[in-house]
C-alpha cells in the first residue's frame, strides 16, 4: 500500500518543481522581470531629469520674456496692444 502512495507524492513533487523551474512565476521568469524592472526604472528617471531640464528652460523663456518686455516699458514706453498709458509727474510746489 505504501509504494502507490510514494509514487503518488513523487509525481506530486516533480509536478511542483517542474512549476517551480519553467511555469509562469518560475525563477527564470522572476528573474527576467526583475531586469525588465530595473531598465523601466533607468528610463522613467531618464524621463524625470528631461522633464526637469524642460521645466526650466520653460521657466527660463517665461522669465526672459517678462523681463525684456519690463524693460521695454521701462526704457522705450511700449504698450501692449489695447493699453492706455498714463504718466503721473508730481508738480514742485
Amino acid at each position: 500500500m505504501s509504494r502507490p502512495l510514494t509514487w503518488i507524492l513523487l509525481v506530486m513533487v516533480i509536478i511542483l518543481q517542474g512549476q517551480l523551474w519553467l511555469g509562469r512565476g518560475s525563477m527564470p521568469d522572476v528573474m527576467q522581470l526583475r531586469e525588465t524592472l530595473a531598465e523601466q526604472k533607468i528610463n522613467n528617471q531618464q524621463a524625470i531629469i528631461t522633464n526637469q531640464r524642460l521645466e526650466a528652460e520653460l521657466r527660463d523663456l517665461n522669465d526672459g520674456r517678462e523681463m525684456i518686455e519690463e524693460r521695454a516699458r521701462r526704457e522705450i514706453g511700449m504698450l501692449k496692444q489695447g493699453e492706455i498709458f498714463v504718466q503721473y509727474s508730481r508738480s514742485k510746489p
